[in-house]
Order: structure tokens, then C-alpha cells, then sequence
């Protein structure tokens, strides 16, 4: 892509996939190291970022989401799962990797980790739920762009059933539940889609200055 407006404006939600193409794992790294990078509440990155490999869970994981064509055509099948639960470890966790990132103590920061756990360990288990189903999506629109920019399709996808999802990845047990999937790869000469004009608001309609 020649610059980031063209690669948006390039880029759709891939109906049909090409089966046949795959995406680098040089190309696949930095869309790793994307999602790695996106921005988060605090930078506390409160999810997983599961990359769905093996072709019989791909294929079961089809049959609960609409018998979706993208889950086991695209060259690559991530879902983006984000905390369900957690405690004062999610914070603790982000002050040790901080303090050694930055060469400084974690005494330095231990009013910092206070602020944070005043505003979220209080929170109920829907709120928390709530709190990290929104960072998930950031992870997503970053992945999004990552992956025009390299001319790279995807298709962000919400139609599948969640709690299925969950119970054949082992998510719940790991207090994680499949917030959004991405497929990503190349798409199809059949994919009838792509040659639709984008349908968007204008910036009238859309932005509003205050």
C-alpha cells in the first residue's frame, strides 16, 4: 500500500477466502507484534490474542459460527479473548514487567499500582467483564489496520456463539471468554464483495465539533 488512507480504503470484510494463499510468518509476526503493541487501559492488556491452528478445532469451531465459511478458508484464525475475572494480580503483574522494562523499582510505582487497583478491584465481575471486552476490541481495529497495511485481508467477525466457543478452547476455566474473532489471509476472485464501493457517512454526517 502506498500510504494508510489507500490500505483502509482497499480494505473489507472478506466473505470468501482463497484457501490456497497463506500469509507469511514473516507478514503473520508483525501483525503478532501489532496486537503485542496495541494500546490498552493502563496498559494492563487484560486478554489473549489465540491463534487457532490446528484444522479440527478450526472446523468446530465453524459449525458455531453459522457454518461461516472464514473460520476454515482464511490463512489464519485468531480469537481475540479477553479476562473475564481478576484481582490485584492483573495489576501487580503489570508493575514487576514495568519496573524491569524501565530499570526502576517497584517501590516507584507503588502509588501508581494503588490508583489503579482503587478503580478497578472494586468493580463487580460483570463491570470487569464489561471493562475487558472493550480492550479486546482496540486489539481488533489495531489488527485491522496492521494487516490493510500489508495487504493483508481479514474480517472481523462477531457472529459466532460465544460459549461454545468457550468450552472448546478451555476458556472458561481460564477465566477468558472469546470476545471477537478475526480471520485473516486473501481473498477469493470469487468473493463477489470486494468490488463493492464502501459505504460510509460522510464526515458532515459523522464528526461533530464541539
Amino acid at each position: 500500500m502506498e500510504n494508510y488512507m489507500d490500505a483502509l480504503n482497499w480494505r473489507y470484510a472478506v466473505k470468501k477466502f482463497d484457501p490456497s494463499k497463506k500469509v507469511s510468518d514473516h507478514d503473520f509476526d508483525i501483525l503478532m507484534e501489532a496486537a503485542r503493541l496495541s494500546a490498552s487501559s493502563y496498559g494492563l492488556q487484560p486478554y489473549k490474542v489465540l491463534v487457532i491452528n490446528d484444522k479440527k478445532m478450526r472446523e468446530r469451531l465453524k459449525a458455531v459460527s453459522w457454518g461461516q465459511s472464514q473460520i476454515t478458508d482464511a490463512s489464519h484464525l485468531i480469537v481475540i479473548a479477553n479476562q473475564t475475572d481478576f484481582g490485584d494480580e492483573l495489576v501487580d503483574d503489570y508493575l514487576r514487567n514495568a519496573a524491569i522494562t524501565r530499570e526502576i523499582t517497584e517501590e516507584s510505582l507503588k502509588d501508581y499500582g494503588a490508583m489503579m487497583k482503587s478503580s478497578l478491584t472494586p468493580l463487580s465481575p460483570d463491570q470487569k467483564a464489561k471493562w475487558t471486552g472493550k480492550q479486546a476490541y482496540i486489539v481488533l481495529g489495531n489488527l485491522l489496520s496492521a494487516a490493510a497495511s500489508l495487504g493483508i485481508d481479514s474480517c472481523p467477525m462477531e457472529g459466532f456463539d460465544a460459549k461454545k466457543y468457550n468450552e472448546i478452547l478451555g476458556l472458561d476455566d481460564k477465566s477468558l471468554n472469546a470476545a471477537v474473532v478475526m480471520t485473516i489471509g486473501y481473498r477469493s476472485e470469487e468473493d463477489k464483495t470486494q468490488h463493492y464501493k464502501k459505504v460510509r457517512k460522510t464526515k458532515g454526517d459523522l464528526i461533530v465539533h464541539i
